[in-house]
């Protein structure tokens, strides 16, 4: 059994049955009879399917909104938020439904045309950090294309996938086509990703797990998308609105409690405007609310367990230099809002992924000295840029190796674009207008016209 805790009372507030490799296999038998159904339907009746799963999610946002709460520590605002984004990718995955279209290639003697067939069965395993969203990055457009889900989320969070499981089959959707299998990664994830059916998996996750993952999949030559780690950088210039750039500065890092791969958790400041910076950061941190998620004047509630509080308090030395917010005392996994300053650009908080509320800042000379020390980690997934010259925001943005970069702002994610990232974290593209091909297979048909 698995126990589900509320991370900002350390009370459990479910038990949940843990699937075992059995589980598993009998999961995918049913998913491979519903895909076969599922993928014979009209394109159009499967996306007038999901448009019904989309309205009954609606219908369910605020209750799925507070089960994330209870089960992620999730600030009300930010729950009721992925709990939309759900609906949204549903609706936008369905009208992909209907335009998964092949090409026509002109060729000697005949006429060619390729056909996108789904790939059968998609094993998708989600994170704990944002469980309902990243869960439908992959889902949505899995079932738009023609495919069954086996959805494992994590261990951590498992009570929003299987209210959506519930939802799924209330709107409508064929049995066994979407199913939720709870369970360890080591056990129940391992299954799926072992399992010779499942076509595909996509995880998000760590970038060890991921490498292990993709090493099992290269075993089966299975495809395989990763979203994995981060350590995003915020650059900002002289000559940006500094008050601007301050003033987002804060829930770059520390919305969700700094738990995002695309917190821009290393801020590299333009040396002739850093101590102004700092001197305009220092209250706005300071003035985050942190506290009881379920309260809408919280902007930041706990991180997800124990052992994560620990790793994070691992990173920040009593005596560090920096600033420093509140946090609440007593029971909870809260650490405070913290900002490093002195450190070198290879010290582990500077370099290493910490999945908390810590950012550092480091100081830099010029635009190429930015690039350098923008491109100076393993990884490769988000970044901000804060400048007004918009040739100086073109060039650091092909310069700096990220898969999503931002100017003037710090958005990362948005259903409509793709969503990915640059070395270590990770591989393949999801969301966008070309979701849905990730999980069909290209077929070349040659029609020939000779007599």
């Amino acid at each position: 059994m698995l126990k589900v805790l509320n991370p900002a009372t350390e009370e459990v507030v479910a038990t949940v049955p843990a699937a075992t490799p059995d589980d598993v296999d009998k999961a995918v038998v049913r998913a491979v009879a519903a895909q076969r159904a599922w993928a014979a339907t009209a394109p159009a009746d499967r996306a007038r399917a999901l448009r019904r799963f989309a309205a009954t999610v609606d219908g369910h946002l605020e209750e799925l909104a507070r089960l994330e709460v209870r089960e992620a520590g999730h600030t009300l605002g930010n729950a009721r938020w992925e709990a939309g984004n759900v609906r949204d990718l549903l609706d936008y995955a369905a009208g992909g439904a209907e335009r998964l279209n092949g090409t026509q290639i002109p060729v000697p003697g005949g006429l060619n045309v390729t056909i996108l067939e789904p790939l059968g069965v998609v094993g998708v395993i989600a994170p704990w950090n944002f469980p309902m969203p990243i869960a439908a990055w992959a889902t949505a457009p899995a079932l738009a294309a023609g495919n069954a889900v086996l959805l494992k989320p994590a261990e951590t969070t498992p009570l929003t996938a299987l209210r959506l499981a519930e939802l799924a089959l209330e709107s409508g959707l064929p049995e066994d086509l979407f199913q939720v299998l709870p369970g360890e990664g080591a056990v129940t994830g391992n299954a799926l990703v072992e399992h010779p059916d499942v076509a595909k998996i996509v995880f998000t996750g760590s970038t060890r797990v991921g490498k292990q993952i993709m090493a099992k999949c290269a075993e089966r030559v299975k495809r395989v998308t990763l979203e994995l780690g981060g350590k995003s950088p915020n650059i900002v210039f002289a000559d940006a609105d500094l008050e601007a750039a301050v003033a987002a500065t804060p829930m770059s890092f520390l919305d969700n409690a700094g738990q995002d791969c695309c917190a821009r958790t290393r801020i590299l400041v333009q040396r002739s405007v850093y101590d102004r910076f700092l001197a305009l950061l220092a209250p706005a941190i300071e003035a985050i609310v942190v506290g009881d998620p379920s309260d809408e004047r919280t902007q930041m509630g706990p991180l997800i367990s124990r052992s994560q509080l620990e790793r994070v308090r691992s990173y920040v030395a009593d005596d560090a230099p920096g600033i420093r917010g509140t946090a609440p005392a007593g029971p909870g996994f809260y650490f405070p809002p913290t900002v490093l300053t002195g450190l070198e650009a290879d010290a582990p908080a500077a370099a290493e992924e910490i999945f908390g509320p810590v950012a550092v800042v480091l100081p830099f000379e010029d635009e190429q000295d930015a690039i350098r020390l923008a491109n100076a980690t393993a990884y490769g997934l988000s970044g901000s840029i804060w400048t007004r010259d918009v040739g100086r925001a073109l060039r650091v943005s092909q310069a700096v190796r990220a898969g999503n970069l931002s100017v003037n702002s710090h958005s990362s994610v948005r259903y409509w674009t793709p969503f990915g990232g640059y070395a270590q974290s990770g591989l393949g593209r999801e969301l966008g207008p070309d979701a849905l091909t990730a999980f069909t297979e290209t077929k070349n048909v040659f029609l020939s016209t000779e007599a």
